[in-house]
């Protein structure tokens, strides 16, 4: 199964720069919950904007046609096929979750209450895919935060 996860604003926004536009320990910490000792699935973009080793705890896959000695990297194909046998979680960028969207079965879609001026990546727009909320909670900023925001569970 494929499962996607992001935070956008209010927008869409999801990148600025190469990088996320905002500071929200609170969706970080959400967003390792979700991740945490499940397959990983990113973009070489998103792969070299992470820390040296990648996401820990996870299995990490890039989707390159480039071999790289650093992480696991699979073809379309082979992401596909493997998601026949086991969860695989999207985590970006743009290009890949517009890639991979036709084939998601869930999302969790964190919406900051802020509008980034400037930002240069977009989430896809799922509103005419078949997805429906099923959960919902909104959380104010917390002492490591820069905007509440409304995190959402959506399934198709």
């Amino acid at each position: 199964m494929l499962t996607m996860i992001y935070a956008c604003d209010t927008n869409g926004a999801i990148g600025k720069d190469g990088d996320l536009p905002w500071k929200q320990s609170s969706d970080l910490q959400h967003f390792k919950r979700i991740t945490i000792r499940k397959t990983v699935v990113m973009g070489r973009k998103t792969w070299d904007s992470l820390p040296p080793g990648g996401l820990p705890n996870r299995r990490n896959i890039v989707m390159s046609r480039t071999p790289r000695q650093d992480v696991e990297v699979m073809s379309f194909e082979q992401i596909i096929e493997l998601s026949q046998n086991e969860e695989l979680i999207i985590i970006g960028g743009g290009e890949i979750y517009s890639l991979f969207l036709p084939h998601c079965k869930e999302i969790h879609r964190t919406i900051i209450h802020t509008e980034v001026e400037g930002a240069d990546t977009f989430a896809p727009d799922i509103s005419e895919l078949g997805f429906y909320l099923i959960g919902e909670n909104h959380q104010s900023p917390g002492p490591k935060d820069q905007h509440s925001m409304t995190f959402q569970h959506l399934i198709c």
